[in-house]
């Protein structure tokens, strides 16, 4: 997390939690890096199982049945998820496959990230390159300027 997305949650008096699939809690690490993130980020559930995705987070297995845990509906639910869990502000999910074989065929690559806050959710679709590890970082890197964004949005409509 960089120190302009951290100070602009303290800012906003928002809080963050994280849904993790594919990162396996990589991007909690990321938002606990700086000084100071005790104040923003208040907790993880790294979501690998499917069984956990649904029993912990809350995604309907109905969600899982029709679009798979690699799907938008899947990240939609599971950023909700956490963010109603541990009472966050925002609440980001990864889910897709690392590699470096295809799942629910969906080749290696293929992520969804999302962001559900005070506004709704917004998700986004990444078509990335490279082994496990780049997909997983890049994910992270996706996920955070995701966040900023709208966090960006959220002062321009407030200001």
């Amino acid at each position: 997390m960089s120190q302009a997305l951290q100070d602009r949650l303290v800012e906003l008096g928002s809080t963050v939690a994280t849904a993790e699939s594919l990162t396996g809690g990589a991007l909690a690490v990321r938002l606990t890096q700086l000084p100071g993130s005790s104040d923003v980020f208040l907790g993880g559930v790294v979501a690998y199982a499917t069984e956990v995705k649904e029993s912990v987070l809350g995604v309907p297995e109905q969600v899982v049945r029709e679009h798979g845990v690699i799907s938008g509906e899947c990240a939609v639910a599971m950023a909700s998820g956490v963010r109603d869990l541990l009472s966050a502000t925002y609440g980001l999910s990864t889910t897709g496959v690392a590699g470096p074989e295809p799942q629910e065929g969906q080749p290696p690559g293929t992520v969804w990230i999302a962001v559900a806050g005070p506004e709704g959710v917004e998700t986004r679709l990444l078509e990335l390159e490279g082994d496990r590890t780049d997909v997983q970082s890049a994910t992270c890197d996706e996920a955070l300027s995701l966040l900023g964004g709208i966090l960006r949005m959220e002062g321009s409509v407030l200001g």
